[in-house]
């Protein structure tokens, strides 16, 4: 019974680390993905408690320029206003699923709305223009399979609505 468990134990850890050691040594998400930022603005997030309301947002484009296949890619973009060093809101997608982002490969056009913005009684357009209106930026970070977390770019959300 001893020598079964012995084996069995044995067993899955040299499977563990077969598995552990296909994917190759990590990806500096800094150097492996090429960031274009495509667009940053204003989303029309619609009427809330009988208020416009605007998100900052943006889209982007990704592209695989490591020598791996990204696994699992996945975006969190943390929203600040300019003014203040503390997060305001947040925005997570799946940039690539099981299948990853391949070698050379870039993603379709992926967007990113924070949850929380800005609401006023006026039209979308003069909110932009108000004067407690601050101006944001949006940092952006990715993950792929189990890796930790990496700041890729950061970048100021213009002072435009988005179409929709």
């Amino acid at each position: 019974m001893r020598v079964r468990l012995v084996s069995f134990l044995l067993f899955l850890l040299l499977s563990g680390l077969a598995v552990a050691g296909c994917g190759g040594p990590p990806v500096d998400l800094k150097q492996g993905l090429q960031l274009e930022v495509v667009s940053t603005g204003w989303f029309d997030a619609g009427i809330v408690d009988g208020k416009n309301k605007l998100v900052p947002a943006l889209t982007i484009r990704l592209k695989n320029v490591s020598d791996q296949n990204l696994v699992s890619l996945q975006i969190n973009a943390i929203f600040h206003r300019v003014t203040e060093a503390q997060e305001w809101g947040t925005g997570f997608i799946t940039a690539a699923g099981s299948g990853g982002l391949g070698l050379g490969d870039a993603t379709s056009l992926l967007t990113v709305r924070s949850h929380l913005g800005y609401t006023g009684t006026e039209p979308r357009a003069e909110m932009l223009n108000n004067s407690r209106f601050v101006d944001a930026k949006v940092d952006l970070f990715a993950k792929y399979g189990s890796t930790q977390w990496t700041k890729i770019g950061e970048t100021p959300i213009s002072r435009q609505l988005l179409a929709p």
